[in-house]
């Protein structure tokens, strides 16, 4: 699936939300910042969302990228908004995901289709260009990159066996799966679409 023409040069458009349980939300809105000062566009979900929510803003939207962010497990159901998304014939939407997670939980995610995962030592120009490229990839109808990385996470200590965190991987396939459970419950939580300021009155 390749973009509308009108869609090829118009600002990238990502969604940052969060799925589940997981209610911290700061280090979603200083990224959603970051992306607005590069020219894109976002639309910034509170916290709480059900898969099938962000599949329905995803559609609605012409979104190019999905950013979410888990500071607790949430990213453990994030293979299942990967099935949701390529049931809904939006396979070509790219997922990144930022926040705490442990490696042996990365293979997991980049096994499902996620294209990046950012660390708290991830910077600005990491993030930015990542969902820059991220975004011309979905408008041309393939999945991501030839690689997927991980940013932001510590080096193993000295004398560690495992290798860095930010070690490439090949890229998994996006063909086929099955839908999954949702992701849980939402206590009235609401979106919005801002394009160029940061939700603001919020607490961390």
């Amino acid at each position: 699936m390749t973009a509308p023409f009108h869609r090829l040069n118009a600002p990238e458009r990502v969604l940052i939300t969060k799925i589940g349980l997981d209610g911290h939300d700061r280090g979603s809105r200083v990224v959603a910042n970051y992306l607005r000062e590069a020219g894109m566009e976002v639309t910034y979900t509170a916290p709480w969302q059900t898969i099938e929510d962000v599949v329905a803003l995803a559609a609605g939207g012409e979104t190019d990228v999905i950013g979410v962010s888990s500071l607790a497990t949430d990213h453990l159901i994030v293979p299942d908004l990967m099935a949701a998304l390529r049931a809904a014939g939006l396979a070509h939407v790219t997922v990144i995901v930022g926040g705490i997670v442990p490696k042996p939980e990365r293979a997991l995610l980049f096994d499902a289709g996620v294209a990046a995962i950012f660390g708290p030592g991830a910077t600005r120009d990491e993030i930015v260009d990542t969902v820059r490229r991220a975004a011309t990839a979905a408008r041309q109808g393939v999945f991501a990159r030839d690689e997927i990385r991980a940013f932001g996470f510590p080096a193993p200590a000295p004398g560690a066996t495992s290798p860095p965190a930010t070690d490439h991987a090949p890229v998994a396939s996006v063909a086929g799966g099955e839908v999954g459970p949702g992701g849980g419950p939402r206590p009235g939580a609401k979106h919005k679409r801002n394009t160029r300021e940061q939700p603001a009155g919020e607490a961390p």
